[in-house]
């Protein structure tokens, strides 16, 4: 299973780089386009449409992402704080309620959910790769730390569930070890932004210059917690559908929508925390 897994994220890896070489950010929007529209087939599939109907609502993502794609993709601040307050809002909601709430909300609704989701992420990974490769890969590399990081710290020092019923495997050490981790990681990114020349400034240069210390490190730990939050959120479906994975489009990995569970809240949040405008 380690070989497979590894095989496959080598040849995802390899055109993402190549898409990270060339200087324009067009793309990477493409190559990113494909996998949002992949992760919104198993969306739907997990939300009950049968038969065409996950091809269609992937091709209805794509377009909507190619459109804005087309308008230049940007959107004032407003928005990616309209963004973040609704996933706050609806994943507080979604995860008090539980997985047997779910199926309960008409299809039509947990479609139009997932829609916005995907293409909103979508839009912020895009803006991200316009702003500077070091930009969106701190952004990147801050999910995938508080997800590494977690996973470490719960196995040694779990002890208290975090969500038994939606993610038994989840424990409150853990999401405290991944927030320790993210702290740690900003605090050395933002050294290494001062040490050498770069394309633009992180995420966590930003932060600390917009905010000061004081204020960027709950802002850092904010974005670790919703990291929990997309992950948690994307579990109940899977649970609620009574699936173990969103797909098996990724061998070794399951689908592509449980790599990208923990980037849909985190980029927008991002964006919104950043203050960057167009």
């Amino acid at each position: 299973m380690l070989r497979l897994r590894v095989i496959t994220a080598v040849i995802l890896l390899i055109p993402l780089l190549l898409s990270l070489v060339v200087a324009s950010p067009v793309p990477f929007a493409l190559l990113t386009l494909l996998f949002i529209a992949a992760a919104g087939w198993e969306w739907a599939r997990l939300n009950q449409a049968g038969a065409a109907l996950p091809y269609v609502f992937a091709l209805a993502v794509a377009l909507v992402c190619a459109a804005a794609l087309a308008a230049g993709w940007a959107a004032p601040d407003a928005a990616w704080w309209a963004v973040a307050l609704l996933w706050v809002a609806g994943g507080a909601l979604a995860l008090r309620s539980g997985p047997a709430a779910w199926p309960h909300l008409p299809r039509a609704a947990r479609w139009i959910i997932g829609l916005f989701a995907l293409a909103a992420a979508w839009l912020a990974m895009s803006r991200a790769r316009a702003i500077g490769i070091n930009f969106m890969l701190s952004i990147f590399c801050l999910v995938w730390m508080a997800d590494i990081a977690a996973y470490f710290g719960g196995r040694t020092f779990g002890r208290r569930k975090l969500a038994p019923s939606i993610s038994p495997g989840k424990s409150w050490e853990g999401v405290a070890s991944g927030m320790a981790g993210v702290l740690l990681l900003a605090f050395v990114w933002t050294r290494i932004d001062a040490a050498f020349g770069v394309d633009g400034p992180s995420l966590y240069s930003v932060l600390v210059r917009q905010l000061g210390w004081a204020l960027a490190l709950p802002a850092l730990l904010f974005l670790a917690a919703m990291s929990v939050v997309g992950d948690l959120v994307e579990s109940l479906v899977k649970r609620a559908a009574g699936a173990k994975d969103s797909s098996r489009l990724l061998p070794g990995h399951g689908g592509v929508l449980d790599r990208l569970d923990a980037l849909l809240p985190v980029f927008p949040v991002a964006l919104a925390l950043a203050g960057w405008q167009r």
